[in-house]
């Protein structure tokens, strides 16, 4: 239990911090209207076409950190997948079943993700294109081992 709290704790810090250095660096995006039309999709969602910085959403901040500054959004995207997995292995660490289909899903999750962002021309769309897929395909590896070791487990038990 204390490890959990002890990994628990340094994570929130690092997604908190992490969502602040990118949420400031994304800020950037107040200053360069010629990228308004490629950076704002949630301002285009809420309000339109963006035609002043006071209609940019806050979201679109993270957007550009993502695309033109991706150290902070990688360190947000990483934190928040181990507490999505640490979370989860918290739950159901004595039921490995339900752990891996909690696993199964999160992979399916990250994977469709990743895939929304293939096509980004950036670099930070790249790498967090790579990320997501790396996490989604070891997310669904792990469920898949343990399943195999429950069913290799239970055969093994049963041939006794």
């Amino acid at each position: 239990m204390h490890l959990f709290l002890i990994q628990f704790c340094i994570l929130f810090v690092l997604l908190i911090g992490s969502t602040l250095g990118a949420w400031y660096e994304g800020s950037a995006i107040l200053h360069e209207p010629w990228e308004w039309e490629y950076s704002t999709p949630f301002s285009q969602i809420f309000n339109g076409e963006v035609h002043s910085s006071e209609q940019i959403s806050q979201l679109d901040h993270f957007v550009y950190a993502a695309k033109f500054q991706p150290t902070f959004p990688i360190f947000m995207v990483l934190s928040s997948i181990y507490l999505i997995i640490l979370i989860g292995y918290h739950f159901f660490r004595y039921r490995p079943k339900k752990f891996a289909y909690y696993l199964s899903l999160w992979g399916i999750i990250f994977l469709i993700l990743s895939v929304l962002i293939n096509n980004s021309p950036t670099i930070g769309g790249q790498i967090l294109f790579y990320a997501g897929l790396l996490c989604g395909l070891l997310c669904l590896g792990t469920s898949a081992i343990i399943c195999f070791r429950l069913v290799h487990l239970d055969n093994e038990v049963r041939f006794r």
